[in-house]
């Protein structure tokens, strides 16, 4: 088997080799840009360079399936295309009169299913492998919504840490505006920049839950040879083990609705040193956002905070102007927003509405939804002076 990869391995290189030369013209007035490490390539043809065992395992099954595959084909192929030249009527040559033969009938039986069974072992044994999550050093939820990641270290070393992942801010407000502008260059990481990447240890087993809160996502890291689905309702997992540090991008692979494009994953893979000191500082920084929810807040204070939340989490669909777009609903002037009852808002924001085109922000703490909902509340030209404390928020929690 081992001797059988090598040969498959080098055909495969000269294979690539020849398909970047012929493309080579095509590609030649492209856009430059630079290779993104662990992300997409310039004229990438292959897959991505794979950085686990498993990944490493798809990309030798997909040499060997496409090589068996084009080999059978041309066999086939030219057998039958000589056969029909070799013999045409033009020659002289007049059709056999024959009928079954045993031996031919066994032949073209046995070959396929030995071909088969070629085919079948190698990859039943890298998805049995791929389904095996157990045993893992450390476990992660990851929830998607529209159209974010979130995720919960529910396992091992960083239990406890959360965190809400978004594409950077700035990236989005560049994609809004019609992209790079003439003369400017884009960034390498393009529209796969976030604001929280996900962080886990090399040459750990990480366990991935996922799931989702409106529709159906897909985590997927093309690095790390792993695509889940994220269905509401359900829990499904995978994992992988990468095997060097770096920064490692996929995106939401399943078609979530208007925002799909804008959904990236960055995993920032480091040292088990590194790891260790991540997270500490993330517990940190939780205990310095571990507010009392019985504080009674300054409404200057919570309008401050409340701007940063906004930004985070809801200027990428309403706006930085809070306008709105489409159909989401601008929040400048939207009679919830006005209303005297605080409580309807605090609601929205809980539980959601419009069948999840407006998602649940339950992962927010009180005081930041306080303050998100104070802050859209004296801001633009809502300046109804009203103000929201985190008690509000929790007492209204299900």
């Amino acid at each position: 088997m081992t001797k059988m990869k090598s040969i498959f391995n080098k055909l495969a290189s000269l294979l690539l080799a020849a398909s970047a030369w012929a493309g080579t013209a095509a590609f030649s007035l492209a856009h430059a840009v630079n290779d993104l490490p662990g992300g997409p390539a310039v004229h990438q043809l292959n897959l991505h360079p794979p950085v686990t065992a498993i990944a490493k395992e798809q990309a030798w099954l997909h040499w060997f399936m496409l090589i068996l595959c084009t080999v059978i084909f041309v066999g086939v192929f030219s057998v039958m295309f000589y056969s029909i030249w070799k013999h045409r009527k033009s020659k002289g040559h007049k059709p056999a009169t024959f009928h079954e033969s045993v031996l031919v009938e066994v032949i073209w039986t046995i070959i396929p299913f030995v071909i088969v069974i070629l085919m079948a072992l190698p990859a039943t044994k890298v998805v049995v492998a791929m389904k095996d999550t157990t045993n893992a050093d450390l476990t992660i939820k990851a929830t998607g919504m529209q159209w974010k990641w979130g995720y919960d270290y529910l396992k091992g070393e960083g239990e406890g840490i959360g965190f809400v992942s978004t594409l950077d801010n700035a990236q989005r407000v560049m994609s809004d505006t019609g992209g790079p502008k003439k003369g400017e260059v884009a960034p390498d990481d393009y529209l796969l920049k976030v604001d929280h990447p996900l962080v886990v240890p090399v040459d750990k087993k990480i366990r991935i839950i996922t799931t989702a809160n409106d529709v159906i996502h897909a985590f997927a890291v093309p690095s790390f040879g792993i695509k889940q689905d994220a269905i509401p309702g359900f829990v499904r997992d995978t994992w992988f083990r990468a095997e060097k540090t770096g920064d490692f991008y996929g995106q939401c692979q399943e078609l979530c609705g208007k925002e799909h494009a804008y959904m990236p994953i960055h995993v920032k893979v480091l040292s088990a040193e590194d790891y260790s000191k991540w997270v500490a500082g993330e517990m940190k920084t939780m205990a310095a956002k571990a507010d009392d929810p019985s504080k009674v807040w300054e409404l200057a204070d919570l309008v401050k905070r409340g701007e940063k939340v906004y930004a985070g989490t809801c200027a990428a669909c309403h706006q930085a102007n809070g306008k709105g777009a489409g159909p989401i609903k601008p929040l400048d002037g939207a009679a919830v927003v006005l209303d005297a009852d605080k409580s309807k808002q605090i609601l929205v924001l809980l539980n959601g509405q419009n069948n999840g085109a407006m998602p649940s922000w339950k992962a927010l703490s009180d005081t930041d939804i306080a303050a998100v909902i104070s802050y859209t509340k004296n801001n633009w030209s809502n300046k109804t002076g009203q103000v929201v404390q985190p008690a509000d928020v929790a007492a209204l929690r299900k």
